[in-house]
């Protein structure tokens, strides 16, 4: 018995000293592997009653997802933790498993909370931790994937096991990792977020940069309360830790004195995606050429900032929210696309270094460097003002065929109400006929992207059936609902190809049986050949084509597919 007592010790501390060794990796340029950081989470588990591993759902490569949270009272229930007015803060790690960083970082970071986890300044923030959320990524490791970046020494790759972008993947969920996210996110209905990123472009003197949750498409109390309070601090709060860091360095053209501009995160990204919910969101981005010590370093400089902020200011935060929530209930009108607002003029001071163009000894082109010799520091321009491009008049409610059943399950998955249509029924609605977009030639994401849509509204009387579906817009989802069900929105359910079967004709006509109807048709409404003889006019290609000037009759006779082209999430207007 005493042998075996001394073997499971020795295994303990063997362990232990293992997770010790674990959180000192990036010292010496490594990161764990994932079951490493799973193993070291699930010792923390066991040593803290106020700390728990959860797993919550699959991924694409069949590995489960895991949520580490720290939680002062032990209390674990979100529903609960809200009720007692504890402010929810998820972190995110791996989504890119090349940029490490916050991997490493937050394992160290979770330590320190739950040393200190007594203290008082630890009671009202409870903080979660998705430790690698594309584990199908981290299992992929190699050394070369990240040609631009300093270390670690391997690392995972950026694609899924579908070799699926999970940042891009928030709204259209491909994966199995998003669908999980979801369900994490919905669960725990988080007041901050932040999601982990090391960066790429210009060199620079800086650390660490920060994409802040756009303001201007942010609800007006979050927006304002983030941009003049929250924000400044934060920066304060980082150079007065010797970690000086900036808005993300996302230049105007090539290099950073010709400006910065702000990074619009639509709904396909992380923090693009928790704004819908009016969640404050933040990429934190480390510099690619900095030593990977430094950069988690840097990372856990940020997160305890954050904390720090967000215990003094619970408070006030979780208010500014419920205003949110209160504004999206009441207003009726939507932005669903933004778009940079270059008239507006402000500045930042910058530290960089002088951009310097040479010849290339390889193609013998101008060629690009940084002189880290010759430092500046100086005021350059900054635009990061947005202006809706796209408005939305909310209807009553939209209706949806029980046909279009992974749109109705991503709807389902995010919390969004949905009422079932009990018999049969004509419904007078309001519908789009689509008429003019975009498609991108090559794949994006598993996706031929649509843009630039252009549409007709109509007012129809639509036959719905029993199990067809109706979502009221009045609800806490009513952002995301919008987003995604208009057609013009930018990470729409119709831009990602949800809807594309309405995009197909699926009738046509044999020119030699159509002409006599053609014929009694202009005998019946003479205005038909004056349209014909203005299509031809404008269009050159249609003046030798028979068929074709019969198809612009065909187009306005009642024998054209009455569905074609027409969008199927219909708008209850009263």
């Amino acid at each position: 018995m005493f042998m075996i007592r001394f073997l499971l010790l020795f295994m303990f501390l063997g362990n232990v000293c293992l997770s010790q060794k674990t959180t000192e990796y990036y010292l010496h340029n490594r990161t764990p592997q994932w079951h490493e950081v799973i193993e070291y989470y699930k010792k923390l588990d066991m040593q803290f009653p106020q700390a728990k591993l959860f797993t919550e759902g699959t991924t694409d490569v069949g590995k489960p997802l895991h949520l580490f949270v720290i939680s002062a009272d032990g209390n674990f229930n979100p529903v609960s933790l809200h009720q007692k007015r504890r402010l929810i803060w998820l972190i995110n790690n791996g989504i890119h498993p090349g940029e490490p960083d916050g991997i490493d970082a937050s394992m160290i970071f979770a330590k320190n909370v739950l040393s200190k986890i007594n203290s008082v300044a630890y009671k009202n923030v409870v903080i979660c931790i998705i430790p690698i959320y594309n584990i199908d990524g981290a299992l992929n490791r190699g050394c070369c994937s990240r040609v631009n970046q300093e270390g670690p020494l391997e690392y995972g790759f950026r694609g899924n096991y579908q070799n699926l972008d999970l940042n891009r993947d928030f709204v259209k969920c491909d994966t199995k990792n998003t669908e999980s996210f979801i369900r994490i996110f919905q669960k725990w209905n988080p007041d901050l977020f932040l999601d982990t990123h090391v960066s790429n472009g210009a060199d620079y003197p800086y650390n660490i940069t920060l994409i802040a949750t756009q303001k201007d498409k942010l609800t007006p109390p979050l927006g304002k309360y983030l941009s003049e309070k929250m924000l400044p601090e934060l920066y304060r709060n980082m150079e007065s830790n010797s970690e000086k860091m900036i808005p993300y360095v996302n230049t105007i053209k090539d290099t950073p004195d010709s400006g910065l501009e702000g990074f619009l995160e639509t709904p396909r990204y992380a923090s693009g995606y928790t704004a819908l919910f009016n969640t404050i969101g933040f990429i934190s981005e480390t510099h690619m050429l900095k030593p990977y010590p430094v950069r988690v370093k840097a990372t856990i400089t940020f997160m305890e900032s954050l904390r720090q902020y967000a215990a003094r200011n619970a408070v006030e935060i979780l208010q500014k929210r419920a205003e949110a929530n209160s504004y999206l209930k009441t207003i009726h009108e939507f932005p669903v696309q933004w778009q940079l607002d270059t008239t507006s003029k402000d500045s930042i001071r910058f530290d960089g270094y002088t951009a310097v163009y040479s010849k290339s000894k390889i193609t013998g082109l101008q060629r690009l460097t940084y002189d880290r010799s010759n430092p500046y520091s100086k005021f350059i321009p900054y635009q990061n003002n947005f202006k809706p491009q796209v408005i939305i008049k909310r209807p009553v409610a939209y209706i949806i065929p029980q046909c279009w059943s992974r749109v109705i399950e991503r709807l389902k998955l995010n919390g969004v109400k949905i009422q079932t249509i009990t018999a049969d029924t004509i419904i007078e609605v309001e519908c789009y006929k689509i008429g003019q977009y975009k498609t991108t030639s090559k794949p994006y994401e598993g996706h031929y992207l649509h843009s630039n849509v252009a549409v007709e509204k109509q007012i129809r009387k639509v036959q719905f059936y029993k199990g067809d579906k109706m979502i009221e817009v009045n609800q806490p989802a009513n952002r995301y609902i919008i987003e995604t069900l208009e057609p013009q929105g930018t990470d729409a359910f119709f831009a990602w190809g949800f809807f594309d079967g309405i995009l197909q004709q699926k009738e046509w006509f044999s020119d030699y049986v159509f002409e006599d109807i053609a014929e009694k048709l202009i005998q019946e409404n003479p205005v038909l050949l004056d349209s014909l003889k203005d299509a031809v006019k404008s269009d050159s290609t249609l003046q030798n084509n028979h068929y074709m000037q019969l198809n612009v009759l065909y187009r306005q006779s009642p024998y054209f597919e009455k569905s074609y082209m027409i969008y199927p999430v219909y708008r209850l207007i009263q």
